[in-house]
């Protein structure tokens, strides 16, 4: 049926329907899918918070039985059977994973902050934290980072078992002292686990640069997500002399290029000539005038802490010296260098004290 006009208009006068085969559909429809995946990530979110509420509730009803009636595993294991006799096909309850909900509640009753965060990721995220962070540090440490960039398990697994905790919070001191100085700087280490390179130990620059791009991923999640990788041996021309920066990044938090240089070896200061030189080259003729100034990384076998900060306290480049290790961090050694950070600084607050 045709539409009606306003009165007194011919129907011929309408306007026509615009032509399908017109128009371009990645710009006319983007905007659409973007309001369809926001919602279903929402629901998703919501889904998810519901999920882990409801094991958080079964988690503090189990442990107020444990209490006051000594329930323990056999009758956790009872539950579990019963449970999916009730409601066959309904996943989930297991009687580990029961048991699991109520360490869950005992672990985290009473901080607000924390049971409040699990419940922004998900089931199977929270039970790798449970099991691999031992403090409500290192716990909502893992919790924000899965939450900042929506890890998969098996991201946030590596991550764990990087200990990429204990390895944030031994960052040295210069370092601490260079991203004061240049805060976009934050989201770099002065420290990186490769071990998915599987390379050995006498190799290359050219081996080491082939071997991040072939596991590109990988290398990006130590990283830490937001970046994107434009290109290896990135050319760049300065007057009539081309040069190669080894890999060049975008990071869409910081909007801005992020220059990685690579050393097979220990850091010399004349190699942070070498990366000022390629960030002001990206600035004056890489960079989008929307963009951010560019930001660099030094990557190197080993490093002297101390020539490191003689090096970077007069540069006005926003530049990061960092050592790479192909093999995973010695849990232990990690772990008592972590205790020994913490009992001086307790230290350090009692002598305060006292001082007062």
């Amino acid at each position: 049926m045709a539409k009606a006009g306003k009165p007194g208009q011919k129907l011929s006068a309408l306007p026509r329907e615009i032509d399908p085969s017109s128009i371009d559909a990645d710009q006319a429809f983007t905007p659409l899918l973007h309001i369809i995946e926001q919602a279903q990530a929402r629901a998703y979110r919501a889904v998810n918070r519901e999920l882990v509420g409801m094991y958080w509730d079964i988690g503090a009803y189990i442990s107020a039985k444990a209490a006051s009636e000594r329930w323990g595993k056999g009758v956790v294991a009872e539950f579990s059977r019963w449970v999916q006799r009730r409601l066959p096909g309904v996943a989930g309850f297991s009687p580990q994973n029961v048991w699991r909900m109520k360490q869950l509640y005992e672990t985290y009753d009473g901080n607000e902050k924390l049971s409040a965060l699990l419940r922004q990721t998900t089931w199977t995220n929270n039970v790798l934290i449970l099991s691999g962070a031992k403090t409500d540090q290192a716990r909502e440490f893992y919790l924000l980072l899965a939450t900042k960039y929506n890890y998969a398990s098996r991201d946030l697994e590596r991550q764990i078992d990087s200990l990429l905790f204990e390895r944030t919070m031994l960052s040295n001191e210069s370092s601490k002292q260079i991203v004061a100085r240049h805060p976009e700087l934050a989201s770099l280490r002065d420290s990186y686990a490769l071990e998915f390179l599987s390379l050995p130990d006498r190799h290359k620059e050219r081996d080491l640069r082939n071997a991040i791009v072939a596991h590109l991923k990988d290398f990006i999640l130590e990283f830490g997500k937001g970046f994107a990788f434009l290109g290896q041996e990135y050319r760049i021309q300065v007057g009539d002399t081309d040069f190669a920066i080894d890999l060049l990044f975008s990071n869409r938090e910081l909007n801005c290029l992020v220059a990685i240089e690579l050393k097979v070896g220990k850091f010399k200061p004349e190699h942070l000539g070498q990366l000022d030189f390629y960030l002001e080259a990206l600035d004056r003729d890489v960079r989008k005038p929307r963009e951010n100034p560019s930001i660099g990384l030094l990557l190197c076998t080993s490093k002297d802490d101390q020539v490191v900060e003689y090096a970077l306290s007069r540069s006005l480049s926003a530049a990061m010296v960092a050592q790479y290790e192909l093999h995973l961090p010695d849990k232990k050694m990690l772990e008592a260098k972590l205790r020994e950070l913490s009992e001086v600084a307790e230290l350090e607050v009692a002598e305060n004290l006292d001082d007062k």
